[in-house]
């Protein structure tokens, strides 16, 4: 008998009129493109499947990529005016950031050198390696300091695999959380796949993006399928996402 949830849909087809709020598609200024030529092929490729409109977050990481509102707006009009010479002035592009929250956030914080999305929301980040201690504190300050903390990628974190409480704990401390939609593909491996479909299930993903930062990931994403359950899952945070930052 036919199973309806069984069916599968490629992601990139329910992408059209996405807004991207979280990748590394600025030329030259962390891990992700490393000119305004990669840059441009990124966003061409996001182009062939309906998405145009970039916030883009360039991580802000004391001693790897120490930037400020001065290097990425720098960064920005380079690619502002690689997109005219393009023809590719439909494409609509500001520039956020991806903190650490690492020993130097908290005066990056008081010193209002923090990049926020849409004016209101700050996108966080932690190592992969291990959690950070003043990540807490961080999220205390930054709610007095008036905006939204986004986590991303929580699903990436692995050692909360095994504590699987702590995220509802976040949540109830006013943490958002951002899913990366490569993340629903097997990219990141089984077990991350695994806690972003839980996630989900559990009502706990507010936003999602590609966190992209190269061709490869690109090519990923458009490579994904997952079960119609699963789109009945993600459509609405896709959804929520255009609806607060459009």
């Amino acid at each position: 008998m036919f199973n309806f949830f069984s069916k599968k849909h490629f992601l990139i087809d329910h992408l059209e009129g996405f807004i991207d709020i979280h990748n590394h598609i600025l030329p030259g200024i962390d891990d992700g493109a490393k000119t305004v030529e990669d840059s441009i092929k990124l966003i061409k490729g996001f182009n062939e499947f309906g998405v145009n409109d970039f916030i883009c977050t360039p991580h802000i990481m004391e001693n790897y990529y120490p930037n400020n509102p001065s290097t990425i707006q720098s960064s920005l009009s380079l690619l502002k005016n690689a997109l005219k010479m393009n023809n590719l002035e439909h494409i609509n592009i500001e520039a956020a950031a991806e903190h650490m929250i690492d020993s130097g956030f908290e005066t990056i914080l008081n010193e209002h050198k923090v990049m926020p999305l849409a004016k209101s929301y700050l996108l966080i980040e932690m190592s992969y390696l291990q959690a950070s201690i003043n990540f807490d504190s961080a999220v205390q300050k930054i709610k007095t300091n008036g905006l939204f903390p986004i986590l991303a990628h929580p699903e990436r974190y692995m050692y909360l695999h095994n504590k699987m409480d702590k995220y509802k704990h976040f949540k109830t401390d006013g943490v958002l959380f951002q899913l990366n939609l490569l993340s629903l593909g097997d990219y990141y491996g089984s077990e991350v796949q695994k806690v972003a479909n839980w996630l989900l299930k559990n009502n706990l993903i507010d936003f999602a993006a590609s966190d992209v930062h190269k061709t490869s990931q690109l090519n990923a994403l458009k490579k994904i399928s997952i079960k119609e359950k699963t789109l009945m899952l993600i459509k609405p945070i896709i959804e929520k996402t255009i609806y607060n930052f459009k």
